[in-house]
């Protein structure tokens, strides 16, 4: 016990915009906590995850409830260095004095200065070596697609703040987008549009709240409604406004189109021969975003295509590096991983 104890780990990581979650290798997830962290004036942890999710808008001005992550990828380098390192520590605590190896997913889309400021804040945060790999080919493999296979295939990971589009064959990506939209945009969609109608101030957890309590992709005709408590704008005082399910459904109209317009667009873009497949396999929906009521029915009126929800959106990706994890050798060459 006291060897495998030193001996040098390797670990997932999947530094979400909304979520940050690791897995290690003979463990499984063991962190799954919102990418959110609360720092005093002395740059001091006051919370992290939950504990600060729920102080976000309501801190002493003494105190900043943050959330490092932006369109995922890091927005603030020293408050997500900060986060990571309090996050590395809950995951191995006990476990490893030797720094571990870990397996980071990131965008499709992301610059190579993007790269370097994950690679410099994961590194910082005490980890001894980094294999990048592209989120929609870890969601693939978590969604247990023949990626390795000439037929084709296509994920769409709709994530807190990117949207993935990716058409897949022979181990790698054919066709991809990537567009910085997301689950943060709808609430931020909800947020707008209380406003504009109601005159109302929510809140971001709010608007949250209500996308997965009532919000709908398509128009239904059984109606829900939900009592939304806030500030009004003009008085200031606090207010109650009933909202229901097709007010959401106009709130979103535009977001929704945006994730839908990509998946048009990957498609339109992908080899006839990968395109005869999907219209067999249909399209893979994962991701946060995919628990949107209705998502997968608006995909597939607009493309025509079966649409498969993953059986757990929020964990495909977690779930795919745990796989790779498992195989490592396999899947480095697959993917030609190399140590950063």
């Amino acid at each position: 016990m006291f060897f495998r104890k030193i001996l040098p780990r390797y670990i997932a990581l999947d530094l979400g915009t909304t979520n940050t979650l690791i897995h290690l290798d003979d463990q499984g997830v063991v962190v799954d906590e919102p990418s959110v962290i609360a720092i005093n004036e002395l740059k001091q942890i006051e919370a992290l995850g939950a504990g600060a999710k729920r102080m976000l808008g309501r801190t002493p001005p003494n105190i900043r409830a943050v959330r490092p992550m932006k369109d995922g990828v890091i927005a603030d380098y020293q408050t997500a260095e900060l986060m990571l390192k309090a996050f590395l520590r809950m995951a191995l605590q006990g476990s490893s004095v030797v720094k571990p190896r870990a397996l980071v997913c990131v965008p499709s889309g992301i610059t190579e200065v993007e790269k370097r400021a994950v690679r410099d804040s994961v590194k910082n945060a005490g980890v001894r070596e980094i294999f990048l790999i592209e989120e929609p080919i870890a969601a693939a493999v978590g969604m247990q697609l023949p990626i390795e296979a000439s037929s084709g295939s296509i994920v769409v990971d709709v994530g807190g703040g990117t949207t993935e589009v990716a058409v897949l064959s022979l181990g790698d990506v054919v066709v991809s987008q990537s567009r910085k939209i997301g689950g943060d945009d709808m609430d931020a969609a909800i947020d707008r549009y209380l406003k504009n109608r109601y005159s109302i101030f929510v809140g971001e957890q709010i608007c949250e709240r209500i996308k997965l309590a009532i919000g709908t992709a398509v128009r239904v005709e059984d109606e829900q409604s939900m009592s939304v408590k806030g500030r009004n704008m003009i008085s200031g005082i606090p207010n109650t406004v009933e909202i229901t399910s097709n007010e959401i459904y106009e709130a979103l109209s535009e977001t929704v189109g945006n994730v839908v317009s990509a998946v048009r667009s990957t498609l339109e873009r992908t080899p006839p021969e990968l395109a005869a497949d999907i219209v067999e396999s249909g399209v893979n929906l994962t991701g946060g975003g995919a628990l949107l009521s209705g998502l997968d029915t608006a995909i597939a009126r607009e493309t025509n295509l079966e649409v498969r929800r993953a059986p757990r959106p929020l964990y495909t990706i977690i779930e795919g590096m745990g796989l790779i994890l498992a195989d490592f050798s396999r899947y480095k060459k697959l993917f030609n991983l190399r140590p950063s």
